[in-house]
């Protein structure tokens, strides 16, 4: 049993293209065929394409995640680097969500204002 791209791309909201990409690039690196060619994914290859996803969301560049799966393919011996791979992946989401907060408090305060506005407005017409 697996999925067909199809299902995938809906699932992650990835293009076909993209994932084709992905295989080509090295990040997906046991993508199974059908006799007729069709890929088919696995639950083993969700997974990869889950953390490729993450890693591309936050900007990471398609050279360091190829390094990434290159280091998760040669085994229990490149466990610390995976790690601090993926702790500066946790810093850079932290950054994000630090200058997200920044953004949402400026516009809490624009819809504030709009709020009161709108309020004594309507006192104003009573």
């Amino acid at each position: 049993m697996g999925y067909t791209i199809k299902e995938v791309s809906e699932k992650f909201k990835i293009s076909a293209p993209t994932l084709r990409f992905y295989e080509k690039e090295g990040l997906l690196p046991s993508i199974l065929r059908e006799g007729n060619g069709h890929r088919l994914y696995s639950d083993t290859d969700l997974e990869w394409i889950q953390i490729v996803s993450c890693m591309r969301a936050t900007g990471m560049s398609i050279e360091y995640i190829k390094r990434y799966i290159d280091l998760c393919l040669l085994g229990e011996n490149t466990v610390p680097e995976r790690r601090h791979i993926i702790l500066l992946q946790k810093e850079i989401i932290e950054n994000h969500i630090k200058e997200y907060k920044k953004l949402l408090k400026v516009v809490n305060k624009k819809l504030n204002y709009y709020d009161e506005h709108h309020s004594n407005k309507a006192k104003n017409h009573e």
